[in-house]
């Protein structure tokens, strides 16, 4: 007899700290879920820190969320009205064997949280959660099927390491874990092998990250524009781009740098910039919105983003700027050798290697019909394998299967 299944009519959708500055893929896939008629309820850990998101979205986005911590006393209450479950439910976290006592303890604090959400989807007759992470937030998911019987799923959107410990107990019961890259799922299988575990990228709305209509004429000379849209966290980088440029600049290949995003290393890479004497080159953009960023990519020439080390997997942004047909200088980290051909719509990099960023640089500045043609390469590829409906309907399908 054929089984036959059944998309989720209304979902839970579930992101930590939303909205926040990385979260514009996030808002554009609820956004084609909903267009594909599914119900999306979105939910969060806990409010972000006030301007946490630059983008016009921001408001909206937080005036339809539930945030589930601090939980409301209902919540709480009801674990004591369903004493079997809620015994369940401290097994679990005191029974996490990689997570030492001391942070394991701490998790118990998350009960509540979970009664909350599983009230949430009872109240809102929401047939599943989809969770975007594999951290903390996924113990959640654990946590309300064991409270709720709720189903759910998980999002891994880097290397394992970056999300914890005790990842085979947030995955045994959720019904698919989706990797945005290949590897990623290689670790999924590895960890969890009767786990479902399909690919599906973060997508990227290719109708709003498009060339520009009237590219401004760049004068004989002029430097190259190179733009990073990053946090300003050292593993994303910009100390080698920075140290790419200074030796470029000995050889008399002139580079303007800006850099947009905020984070831990700003003053560190202040400093850094100071030191080579880049001050006249390189800048701080600070934070920017959607449409900031869209105006600074049709400023540039190139998008670099010069990773290294865990975490990184299929970055948002060069799938952006790919989309917006720049050439990008990328390192070989996580998916981006699934994303791009290198020489082709871009350039792969080794992780840390000053001397290849330099000279795909290099090769850059000195050739604009190479630029001409690697970036409009890179739009073709945006179109055909990172439309963000596309994505939407990728996740549409697993749940569906799931069901």
């Amino acid at each position: 007899m054929q089984v036959r299944r059944m998309t989720p009519t209304a979902i839970a959708y579930l992101v930590p700290e939303f909205p926040g500055q990385t979260h514009a893929f996030f808002w554009r896939e609820i956004q084609a879920l909903e267009e594909a008629g599914l119900r999306v309820q979105t939910v969060s850990t806990r409010r972000p820190v006030p301007g946490a998101c630059p983008h016009d979205f921001a408001a909206a986005a937080a005036a339809r969320t539930v945030y589930l911590f601090p939980p409301p006393l209902g919540a709480v209450v009801r674990l004591a009205r369903r004493p079997v479950r809620t015994l369940r439910a401290l097994a679990y976290v005191l029974g996490l064997s990689e997570t030492p006592w001391h942070r394991r303890l701490p998790l118990l604090g998350l009960l509540g949280s979970a009664s909350a959400l599983g009230r949430i989807c009872r109240r809102e007759r929401l047939d599943h959660v989809h969770i975007h992470s594999c951290a903390t937030a996924a113990h959640l998911g654990a946590l309300a099927a064991i409270l709720d019987d709720l189903s759910y799923s998980l999002t891994l959107h880097g290397d394992l390491p970056v999300y914890g410990t005790d990842h085979a107990a947030k995955m045994a019961r959720a019904r698919f874990v989706a990797a945005v890259t290949r590897p990623l799922a290689a670790q999924i299988a590895a960890v969890s092998p009767g786990t479902p575990a399909p690919v599906i990228w973060m997508g990227v709305d290719a109708d709003r990250f498009r060339p520009a209509a009237k590219p401004a004429p760049r004068p004989e000379g002029a430097p190259l524009e190179v733009v990073t849209v990053a946090r300003l966290n050292h593993t994303k980088g910009h100390v080698h781009l920075l140290n790419a440029m200074a030796r470029l600049k000995t050889e008399g290949v002139a580079i303007r740098y800006r850099m947009a995003g905020d984070g831990p290393e700003r003053a560190a890479l202040e400093a850094h910039v100071a030191r080579l004497g880049l001050q006249d080159e390189a800048r701080f953009l600070g934070p920017l919105s959607e449409a900031e960023v869209i105006g600074l990519l049709h400023s540039a020439d190139v998008l670099a983003l010069t990773s290294f080390g865990a975490g990184e997997a299929a970055p948002v942004t060069v799938m952006e700027a790919m989309a917006a047909g720049l050439p990008t200088v990328v390192s070989a980290i996580g998916g981006t050798p699934d994303m791009i051909e290198d020489g082709v719509d871009g350039f792969l990099v080794p992780q840390r290697d000053e001397t290849a960023i330099a000279a795909a640089l290099g090769r850059l500045a000195a050739d604009p019909d190479l630029r001409a043609r690697i970036g409009a390469a890179a739009r073709k590829t945006a179109l055909a394998r990172f439309d963000y409906r596309a994505q939407a309907r990728a996740l549409l399908e697993a749940l569906r299967a799931a069901r």
